[in-house]
């Protein structure tokens, strides 16, 4: 009897130890996939607006999450390399930053959570169902980029009260180009503008673009080019602008920042801040089709002084103080 009393006491004490052991296993740490169609160098600023947002839901960087950061460098097959590499880290949740990096993450998995910091048209583009309701394993934020199209004309209008003709570079394979031309279209037949559709599909073809539009006497270019060369050709963009005299409007501040005349579109450094929320929530057992894609709700127009002087253009007063930054 006392022995089997001390095997009792022993195997209570072999129990009770367990637990502290048990307790002091580590937690899951989740594991993020941010990926990019650029180079992670030039996307430092929406990296540290997604850690921003991160931070600010209680996220620590090597801490209490990890995020595995990749870089397309405006690779298309790199872009499918990279998405199909963080499927197979098991990541918890992809966060794509353009609409070709969610095109590669679909086609990688159709389970792990895939969260869109900015898409052009998810509904357009086939991402979701609807924006209230995704369905499937996507949800994220939308750029409105077609119905942005309007207000550029609209500025550009406003700068040159003359304008008659409007050069558009496109990019016919180029998803949404199709919905962009659609919003295009009425804004410049209301204003009384002549568009000229030019087709941009690789670097070889902005120099062409550019004496196509001089010679159809074109008053000014809409930059709508889309997919990976959109980030590759920035500088001679903004070179060949200068050289042929004619202001172009783009969409994003970095098109600015690296001597362009003009940008008017979404705060992408929000959205991606944004995007952190929707990770928290599938973290905490939300699923992505019950998450509706929300919408932009800050916008920058930016102007480049230098690059108006350049070209010999002045802007109107009354359109410089509508500016959130101007570059002097």
């Amino acid at each position: 009897m006392r022995i089997t009393i001390i095997g009792i006491a022993l195997s209570a004490m072999l129990f009770a130890l367990c637990f502290p052991a048990e307790a002091q296993q580590p937690a899951k740490i989740p594991r993020i996939g941010w990926i990019t169609t650029g180079s992670l160098s030039t996307t430092a600023a929406r990296q540290q607006a997604f850690r921003q947002g991160l931070r600010e839901l209680g996220y620590v960087e090597g801490k209490n999450i990890l995020i595995e950061w990749r870089g397309a460098d405006n690779i298309p097959e790199r872009r499918k390399a990279l998405a199909e590499e963080l499927v197979r880290l098991k990541v918890d949740v992809i966060v794509t930053s353009g609409s070709d990096t969610t095109r590669a993450a679909t086609v990688a998995t159709s389970t792990i959570p895939i969260v869109m910091a900015s898409s052009n048209d998810p509904v357009g583009e086939g991402f979701v169902a609807s924006l209230a309701r995704p369905g499937g394993n996507i949800t994220g934020l939308s750029q409105l980029s077609p119905e942005l199209s309007g207000k550029r004309l609209e500025i550009l209008k406003e700068v040159l009260p003359k304008l008659s003709r409007l050069a558009v570079f496109g990019t016919s394979i180029g998803m949404g180009t199709a919905q962009v031309m659609k919003e295009i279209e009425p804004a410049a037949a209301a204003f009384g503008v002549k568009l000229q559709y030019l087709d941009v599909l690789t670097t070889k073809d902005i120099e062409p673009a550019f004496r196509a539009a001089v010679k159809g006497r074109a008053d000014a270019v809409l930059e709508i080019i889309s997919g990976p060369i959109r980030g590759a050709y920035q500088k001679e963009l903004a070179e060949l602008a200068v050289k042929h005299r004619l202001p172009v409007m783009r969409e994003r501040p970095e098109h600015v920042e690296t001597g362009g005349l003009m940008s008017y579109g979404v705060n992408l450094r929000d959205l991606d801040r944004r995007a952190a929320t929707y990770v928290d929530k599938i973290l905490k057992g939300t699923k992505p089709a019950d998450l509706p894609v929300e919408q932009p709700t800050k916008f920058e127009f930016i102007i480049n002084l230098k690059a108006a002087k350049q070209i010999g253009l002045t802007i109107p007063p009354n359109v410089l103080a509508r500016a959130d930054r101007v570059i002097r």
